[in-house]
């Protein structure tokens, strides 16, 4: 059988002064990775090779994100990274300076897990 999603976080980063797509993207998956706690993961008795991941960056300007670089900052599973138009560019009119927003979205599948768990008869 497939991978079953287990996860699904969202998160947000920018890069207020740089413009800097690549910094933004970062940001936004360890917004995302920092409010994920999956106590539940340890009980499956999986290592974490075991686990998918699949992260969404989305920005203006995609090409500019080096994927590669940003798997290799993710603390576990099998990672891919996929670079997507979204985002946000926002203009300082005062200025002229730019501020880069990414969003991400970091999905972690496992293994079917079914036949591992129960519910209790009441």
């Amino acid at each position: 059988m497939s991978d079953q999603r287990f996860i699904i976080e969202m998160g947000m980063g920018n890069d207020q002064y740089g413009m800097d797509y690549q910094k933004a993207a970062a940001r936004a998956i360890e917004s995302a990775i920092r409010r994920s706690a999956i106590p539940m993961y340890a009980t499956t008795g999986l290592s974490h090779t075991e686990m998918r991941v699949q992260v969404t960056i989305g920005v203006q300007e995609p090409g500019k994100i080096d994927t590669d670089a940003l798997v290799q900052n993710l603390p576990r599973g099998r990672a891919s990274v996929q670079a997507v138009f979204g985002g946000q560019n926002i203009i300082n009119p005062e200025t002229g300076d730019t501020i880069v927003v990414a969003t991400a979205a970091v999905e972690a599948f496992l293994p079917d897990q079914s036949g591992n768990w129960s519910q209790p008869a009441a």
